[in-house]
């Protein structure tokens, strides 16, 4: 979950009340949120408390001091939920921002509002920047699904422009420099800077968005950093707001998140100028939305689902209480107006939620359930079990390895190629060691040894665990697979070894030899050849079981031999 750092007194002045810290970690706890630290930081030579609160990832309306401190008034009945005003200009007044065809390559959706007088301290302005840069984090997933641009509209002159060029085709002078450079030079500026994570979005595209104004005055460079001209200060009166991105829907719930959170400090508190967008299309929408919509809920229903049995008034009430206004209209059925401000109310279950957080969930009862049921171990689970006591009692160690690891461990490592692998690749690695989900067990066991090999020999390790396979056939495109996998390190290392091992799970498993379970010869590159049999079990092939090939052996940074059994257990459920 995402934690905000808070003012102390700010925060307070907002819900309209002072709380000691004990006070207000137990106001936090009833609200569904954490007080994780109170830490005092120097500001301006002077003691200032802050709070680091845990938010819950989809509560956008939480990440700012204007937000939570709104929702804490509303939940403690100080203040009621605001009205928002969508001011909308006449056709001939109203700001325009026209989309190009271009943009539709890279980033095709733009959606811009207007903040008319807003006065900022530096307290706002600090939390103006801070819920942009908290939104960047979670809900626009580091930009690359939004991206926001905040603008002195003073400085500019409509309408506006949303188009994508080439690099070598535009050039403007970034937020805070003062020289102009053109896309290249930009990202070669900013790519050991804080941006850097930022650039790799558009880095390789043909053409990056641009913003402009009437005077081709440049006013962004989305995702990447915004125009010096247009920068906001303390003494900006009239604030654009835009948000591009691939998400359309996302981009109006950040730009609602925007408006809502700092419509306050407008001179007409909470009313928002809107801005006319012309879509490729030639489609024109009015922006921000806003949008309120209404759900019915049944008293009764609510009730059942929580466990407890209050009024139709009383869960109207608690409602109220988290800021979704709420009113009777029959005998069982209450209707919910939810706000633009909560984006996260998807479902009816969402208003349940609500519910149960205003009551209370320590004043909730604890009753026996009124359904009997019969639980078992899952099967699988109970196999593996089994077959660890086995292996343990045959001397072997027990190793528990990593899930994810890299391209060369479960290919080139083991003598084998990447494509010819069903290897499930990690879209985003973060580092070179997790690239891909493991086809084998072997590769973890032989890291284990290696940084085992100061221990008295023989090493003898097992691990009973799922790789991930890649499979067109499954639900999701990857299926798990139970393998079971030995590995034994002397200086000697024999076949028969492993081959015993194996005679010892079969026995264990009740498995005939030749009638259940036989080995046959097999080319595999991860074994010596002539040294390496499949395992057959009913008629198909389960594993492998061999001695290590000295290559594989060196490229794991080992010296001595092994000799080791991978087999898919599942068959013998």
């Amino acid at each position: 979950m995402p934690t905000i750092s808070v003012n102390r007194d700010i925060l307070f002045s907002n819900i309209g009340q002072k709380f000691t810290d004990s006070e207000f970690d137990n106001l936090c706890f009833e609200f569904g949120i954490e007080l994780d630290d109170v830490v005092v930081e120097k500001v301006n030579n002077k003691d200032e408390t802050v709070y680091k609160i845990e938010i819950p990832a989809n509560r956008y309306d939480l990440l700012c001091a204007e937000g939570l401190g709104r929702a804490l008034s509303i939940f403690l009945e100080k203040t009621t939920p605001p009205t928002f005003k969508l001011l909308k200009p006449s056709n001939e007044a109203i700001h325009k921002m026209t989309i190009l065809p271009n943009t539709a390559s890279v980033r095709p959706f733009v959606v811009a509002a207007i903040l008319r007088n807003v006065t900022f301290t530096q307290q706002n302005y600090d939390s103006f920047i801070d819920l942009q840069d908290k939104l960047h984090q979670n809900l626009c997933r580091k930009r690359t699904l939004v991206a926001i641009g905040t603008h002195d509209l003073d400085t500019l002159k409509g309408p506006f422009r949303y188009d994508a060029r080439r690099p070598t085709d535009l050039k403007f002078r970034p937020l805070n420099q003062e020289t102009e450079v053109n896309g290249l030079e930009l990202m070669e500026l900013y790519k050991e800077s804080h941006l850097k994570s930022y650039l790799p979005i558009i880095k390789d595209k043909e053409f990056y968005p641009i913003i402009f104004d009437s005077n081709d005055v440049v006013l962004s460079l989305p995702p990447i950093i915004n125009g010096d001209h247009s920068k906001i200060t303390l003494n900006t009166k009239n604030v654009l707001i835009e948000c591009t991105g691939t998400d359309l829907h996302k981009c109006q719930i950040v730009l609602d998140t925007m408006v809502t959170m700092f419509s306050e400090y407008c001179a007409s508190k909470f009313e928002i100028e809107a801005v006319e967008v012309t879509h490729v299309d030639a489609s024109k929408h009015i922006y921000p939305k806003l949008s309120e919509r209404f759900e019915i809920i049944e008293t009764s229903e609510v009730n059942k689902k929580i466990g407890i049995q209050i009024e139709d008034s009383k869960m109207a009430k608690l409602l109220g209480r988290m800021g979704l206004q709420s009113q009777i209209v029959e005998s069982d059925k209450i209707k919910v107006r939810i706000p633009a401000t909560r984006s996260d109310i998807l479902h009816a279950c969402d208003i349940v939620e609500d519910v149960a957080i205003a009551y209370g969930f320590n004043n909730i009862a604890k009753t026996i359930p009124k359904t009997n049921c019969f639980s078992n171990e899952f099967e699988l689970n109970k196999l593996t079990d089994l077959l660890r006591i086995e292996l343990a009692q045959c001397g072997y160690t027990e190793a528990l390895t990593f899930t994810l690891c890299s391209r060369e461990d479960v290919a080139d490592k083991l003598g084998k190629k990447i494509d010819q692998i069903p290897a499930v690749h990690i879209s985003n690695p973060k580092t070179l060691d997790f690239q891909v989900a493991r086809t084998s067990l072997l590769p973890g066991l032989l890291k284990t040894i290696a940084c085992s090999r100061n221990m008295p020999l023989p090493l003898k390790i097992f691990e009973v665990s799922d790789v991930i396979l890649n499979d067109k056939n499954a639900e999701v495109g990857a299926r798990n697979e139970r393998r079971l996998a030995v590995v034994s390190y002397n200086k000697q290392a024999g076949f028969e070894i492993v081959h015993g091992v194996l005679d010892k799970i079969m026995q264990a498993l009740e498995v005939p030899w030749k009638t259940g379970y036989e080995l046959k010869h097999t080319q595999d590159a991860t074994f010596m050849p002539g040294r390496c049999a499949a395992v057959y079990a009913y008629g198909k092939v389960i594993g492998t079981v061999g001695v290590l090939h000295p290559d594989v052996i060196h490229n794991f940074e080992l010296n001595l031999p092994c000799c080791a059994l991978e087999i898919n257990i599942e068959p013998f459920l």
